[in-house]
């Protein structure tokens, strides 16, 4: 495989990253500028599904004109589970360079996005510095969110310092038990912790577009049924108000309730509220959704009851928590999935 570069020249200082890759946690040392792909999936060329506005975001994310959302293809953690099985296999994907992906940044911009949505990114760092720099010249003055299943290496947060506003991190599983089985993980909750340490330490407290009006324990309202598909901007007005305010600067861990896992859920809040306080805003979230790879496996094969995510949320009131986005209603049987079609590559 030729030697990748955004300019059309060799750049060394973004292809050294990919030569032995160490990216995130698992540092499967391999070659992907020679096309070798370690467990993420991918070689050393950018590949993505979709870059659209999306809806499907915590309020102050979305606002009222949504989130604009780059999903990539591969995943460094490949969760049994996973509801975008098929990019995070990378099944799905369009091979793009980096000067289109500064391209469509600045797209996104233009059609009115409250921000831009790295989606499991991990792997491509140093390409995504690289792009979002040559936005940053062009013109993009959008907060960046990044958004990732947690399981980070420091040092690569490292390049993202000044060019990352939002973290927008899962903590999935204190449990080293159910990092192993569910995502062949043991280290993870060890490693999502320096890695939530780094990404606090470079944004902070948050900050809202309109600090007069914080939000209080805002929930997390999924769109009603009627607006599952991509909904208009009038659909999304009227769900997420245009006077919502919209998070600028911070991080917001999220955290998926799994059927039967209350005890884990629990754990993972403690210890954020421990170490973060009302620092960051938690979001919990009860979307959790069977699908047909997990009918093997007698644990993940249900929704989570009306019952478990109620536990979960009174032990957040237990503990205290005052920031924290909670999920009404049957979110399961909403679809947050959006059709990975290559749309705005």
């Amino acid at each position: 495989m030729p030697a990748l570069s955004p300019s059309g020249s060799p750049n060394t200082d973004i292809l050294k990253h990919f030569a032995s890759c160490t990216l995130c946690p698992r540092r499967c040392q391999v070659n992907r500028l020679a096309g070798e792909t370690g467990y993420c999936g991918q070689t050393a060329r950018l590949r993505a599904a979709r870059a659209a506005l999306h809806m499907w975001e915590e309020p102050c994310i979305s606002g009222s004109t949504g989130s604009g959302t780059v999903f990539f293809s591969g995943c460094n953690l490949g969760c049994v589970y996973c509801q975008n099985r098929d990019i995070a296999l990378g099944q799905s994907g369009r091979e793009i360079t980096p000067g289109r992906l500064t391209e469509i940044f600045l797209e996104l911009q233009q059609k009115g996005a409250a921000n831009i949505n790295l989606v499991t990114p991990t792997h491509f760092i140093p390409l995504i510095v690289h792009a979002l720099e040559q936005a940053r010249i062009s013109g993009l003055s959008l907060p960046v969110v990044y958004n990732c299943g947690g399981y980070e290496s420091v040092d690569a947060l490292q390049m993202l310092e000044g060019l990352v506003d939002i973290y927008l991190p899962d903590l999935k599983y204190a449990s080293g038990e159910l990092s192993t089985e569910f995502s062949h993980a043991a280290d993870y909750f060890e490693k999502a912790k320096l890695a939530l340490d780094e990404m606090y330490r470079q944004v902070g407290r948050p900050v809202f577009d309109t600090p007069s009006v914080p939000p209080s324990a805002p929930p997390n309202v999924p769109l009603p049924s009627q607006l599952s598909g991509q909904p208009s901007a009038a659909d999304a007005a009227s769900v997420y108000p245009s006077d919502t305010p919209l998070l600028r600067r911070g991080m917001i861990v999220r955290h998926l309730v799994l059927p039967g896992q209350v005890g884990d859920s629990k754990k993972i809040l403690h210890y954020l509220r421990d170490t973060y306080g009302d620092n960051i805003y938690v979001s919990v979230m009860q979307q959790y959704t069977p699908l047909p790879q997990v009918a093997h496996i007698p644990g993940l094969n249900r929704r989570v009851t009306e019952a478990e995510y109620q536990r979960v949320v009174d032990f957040c009131l237990r503990l205290g928590m005052e920031n924290v986005y909670i999920q009404e209603g049957d979110t399961a049987r909403e679809s947050f999935i959006p059709p990975f079609d290559f749309t705005g590559l």
